[in-house]
């Protein structure tokens, strides 16, 4: 497939149901994505071609901590170091708002997730028990039920 350059485009807030097919990857209930949507910074992740590849949703946690909501790729695009030059090209933009310190939550039983943020430099620093019990439906992943949120770190 070749290398790909990625480049991110913010989503007007009236664009960003378009946009839902791709958060429902990441967070599997509908309903609690709706609930978030409108929040914060959201932008597609563009190829070279400007083919949208997936999103990515940021919310402000406090005055200088931003937190990765949800981001996802199609998956004909996973496995192609285009998360980690999303989560790259994200540290930059947000330490140029004044942000200093990026946090993210995974489930348990996301095992690539919790491989995937290590890779790109954060650390673990919050278990919130019982997160994933609040929703809908349950999840599974590989066999392991998302009861817990792991919650993690790192400066920009």
């Amino acid at each position: 497939m070749g290398e790909h350059r990625v480049r991110l485009k913010l989503v007007e807030s009236s664009e960003r149901l378009e946009y839902l097919p791709f958060l429902v990857m990441a967070d599997e209930s509908e309903s609690v994505v709706k609930d978030y949507i409108a929040e914060g910074q959201m932008f597609a992740i563009l190829l070279d071609s400007d083919k949208v590849a997936g999103v990515a949703l940021f919310v402000e946690d406090s005055e200088d901590v931003i937190e990765l909501k949800n981001i996802a790729l199609d998956p004909q695009f996973r496995g192609l170091g285009l998360g980690k030059q999303v989560i790259n090209l994200a540290f930059e933009i947000f330490r140029e708002q004044g942000f200093r310190k990026m946090i993210v939550g995974t489930a348990n039983s996301s095992i690539a997730n919790l491989a995937f943020y290590q890779k790109v430099g954060f650390r673990m620093v919050e278990i919130r028990k019982d997160f994933f019990l609040k929703y809908p439906e349950p999840i599974f992943e590989d066999g392991i039920q998302a009861v817990d949120m792991v919650v993690f770190e790192r400066e920009l």
